[in-house]
Formats: structure tokens, sequence, C-alpha cells
């Protein structure tokens, strides 16, 4: 059975489940019935994080313009344009096994395509959520809707996936933190220019 999780609480995800190795990260969203002209394009991206918990270089973030990271630890299956339809709108692939012994953190983020320019924010975006399915069972570990907190923000970081402080075990971190500034902002916070 899947938990459920409210933003700030964490979890053991590899000492809880045995034998998590591959997980997916499904993302997912609607769009309030808002006609300002331009359709909604959310972009589902992941920074892998060094000690001090920023990104070194554009090989640290996984985007629709990155797909893959260093050893393919981390994998965008691909950008949709529209977020139609129910279930996952994007994944996110993780295979911790792959993922560098210098990498402490996965941090898995939204951000609007050109929202400020659009006049989008996430207070027109609703049914967020973001879950955790072990790639080789297809089970359901965790569940996290981030509920109606948002209002002008453009990029919201949705959860971290992290080691413990031996470094051999992976937990999990609903986090819903929201940013203006959309992916430029949200690149800054990581320690990345995003020009």
């Amino acid at each position: 059975m899947s938990i459920s999780l409210s933003k700030g609480q964490r979890i053991d995800l590899t000492k809880s489940n045995p034998g998590l190795s591959k997980a997916i990260i499904g993302l997912g969203w609607d769009t309030n019935k808002y006609s300002g002209g331009h359709a909604f394009d959310l972009d589902a991206s992941a920074f892998l994080l060094h000690a001090e918990g920023k990104a070194k270089g554009l090989e640290d973030f996984i985007f629709y313009n990155n797909l893959v990271g260093v050893n393919g630890c981390v994998q965008h299956t691909g950008d949709n344009r529209t977020g139609d339809g129910d279930g996952d709108d994007e994944q996110i692939k993780v295979d911790f096994s792959k993922i560098p012994a210098h990498i402490h953190r996965v941090g898995i983020a939204v951000t609007i395509h050109d929202g400020a320019n659009r006049n989008q924010n996430f207070g027109q975006v609703s049914n967020a959520f973001v879950r955790l399915v072990d790639e080789v069972t297809n089970r359901e570990i965790l569940r996290y809707d981030l509920g109606e907190d948002f209002s002008v923000e453009t990029a919201v970081v949705i959860c971290e996936l992290y080691r413990d402080s031996q470094g051999q075990e992976w937990k999990f971190q609903a986090v819903g933190s929201g940013f203006q500034g959309g992916l430029q902002a949200l690149c800054k916070n990581y320690g990345l220019d995003a020009q």
C-alpha cells in the first residue's frame, strides 16, 4: 500500500523497501480552466546535488534539453507539453546504484515554461502530485499531493531524495517549496546560472 506524505515529511526509501534500486518519479498536474491565450507547459527537472547542496555544472541538471545524468543515474523520459490526461504527466527515472558517491541529494522540481511572460503561475495549477514507484515491481511506494499552497510561484521544488548520514541508504523528503522567477530562480537556488 502506498504511503501518503504531507509537506516536510521524510521517509526511508531503500531501508524500508529492501531491493529498491530503480525508481520512477511520476509527476502530474492539471491546469485550472483559465483562458489567458496561452497553453500551459510544465516541465519536470532534476538536480544532482553535491555535499554543499549545490549542482556544480550543467551535467548535474537533468531536464528536457539534457535527458540523462552522469552514468545514466537519472533519466528524464521526455517533455509533455500539454499535461492532458490522467496519471503521470512527466517521469524521471532514478537508478540508485548508478548515482556517484559525491552526489548527496537529487532535487526534483517543476517549472512553468515562460510562466512570467504568459502570466501563468502555480495558483492556476491544481491536483499536482509526485509519486515514487519501484520500477522493477511497478508498486507505488509513496505519493505526495501538493495541495493549493501556491499563488504567484512559477517554479516548485517538489521533493528531494537524499542519502542518510552513512551514505548507504536513500530517503525521500516532500519539500513543496515555491519560487518566483521560474527556471532561472530555481537554477540559482541550486547553484547554477541559467542565462
